[in-house]
């Protein structure tokens, strides 16, 4: 098993995942291009950290040795010499991914993971001009990478079995939930639940049929309320077939079929505001810090996980 792991981007998605192998007890070298990022990366982890104190989910002591566990480093070289998996969570623009796979296969060592973060690019593209494309696999985490416990894994014909059971056996090493697709498909399977919902509930909108607060309310106190433990084709089992075939069958045809993002969504991104990263969006945050938002947000997230572990 893995002893020490580079993270490449500390970014929203790298400094989760390198929050999670330190817990772990994994020695992380956490690289970026600049020194400004890595620091905006420590006080991230450092703060999440302490929400996990707060809620008694780790000790201070734990907090501390994680903290020592990330070394930062902006040479990329050293980041990933002596690692045993490498994870790439750098913007998603497939010359910028080539470019870094080059540069990893040069430096890493010969028996090293190589792990994408991706949520867009199929892993054949990914490997396109890989010259050891057995030791590429996709490993996507699921934001915030350090409390959802969802990661996908997706391999390639020429994916090496022993770097895929490898990969597996590590993401349940570090507390999560690991599922391999059988097969490569655009979006992989959360994103792809997640956009046909996330279609519908902005058709809604349009429409008139309720507000923005109303429809996220059916979803967090209905839909979401019994998904967190009961998934949809289970809830299908459990509500009855015959009633389920009823429901789709009269429902489908209505449903909306756009094959683009919503134009409320376009018009909203055209004018600059792009929800709590640039303090507005469909919802106002005059009245709100974001920070304050997503300290909410995490600290519900590390009840929740709590209360499935438990």
């Amino acid at each position: 098993m893995a002893k020490q792991v580079a993270v490449i981007g500390s970014g929203v998605m790298g400094h989760g995942i390198a929050q999670e192998y330190a817990l772990a007890g994994y020695t992380v070298f956490l690289y970026d291009l600049q020194e400004s990022f890595l620091l905006k990366a420590k006080r991230s982890v450092e703060n999440s950290l302490s929400l996990l104190v707060k809620e008694q989910v780790i000790s201070e002591q734990a907090k501390q040795d994680a903290l020592e566990r990330i070394v930062l480093t902006t040479d990329l070289q050293a980041a990933v010499a002596k690692a045993d998996v490498i994870t790439e969570a750098i913007p998603e623009v497939i010359e910028m991914k080539w470019d870094l796979f080059e540069k990893l296969e040069q430096f890493a060592k010969e028996d090293a993971i190589i792990a994408s973060n991706t949520s867009t690019f199929s892993i054949a593209r990914l490997i396109e001009k890989a010259k050891t494309p057995q030791r590429i696999i996709i490993t996507h985490f699921f934001n915030p990478a350090q409390l959802v416990p969802l990661v996908e894994i997706v391999r390639h014909e020429k994916t090496a079995d022993a770097v895929v059971s490898r990969t597996m056996e590590l993401m349940v090493e570090i507390g999560k939930s690991p599922v391999l697709l059988k097969k490569d498909v655009p979006g992989f399977i959360a994103n792809r639940l997640q956009t046909a919902l996330m279609r519908e509930a902005f058709s809604l909108l349009k429409e008139g049929v309720a507000d923005a607060r109303e429809i996220d309310t059916v979803m967090k106190d209905g839909i979401g309320f019994r998904w967190a433990f009961v998934g949809p084709i289970e809830t299908a089992d459990f509500g009855g077939l015959d009633t389920w075939k009823r429901v789709i069958d009269n429902l489908a045809p209505e449903l909306n079929a756009s094959q683009k993002a919503p134009e409320l969504i376009d018009e909203l991104v055209e004018k600059g505001k792009l929800g709590t990263k640039t303090g507005s969006g469909i919802y106002s945050y005059a009245d709100t810090s974001v920070e304050e938002k997503w300290k909410q947000r995490d600290e519900q997230f590390i009840r929740l996980a709590k209360m499935k572990r438990g």
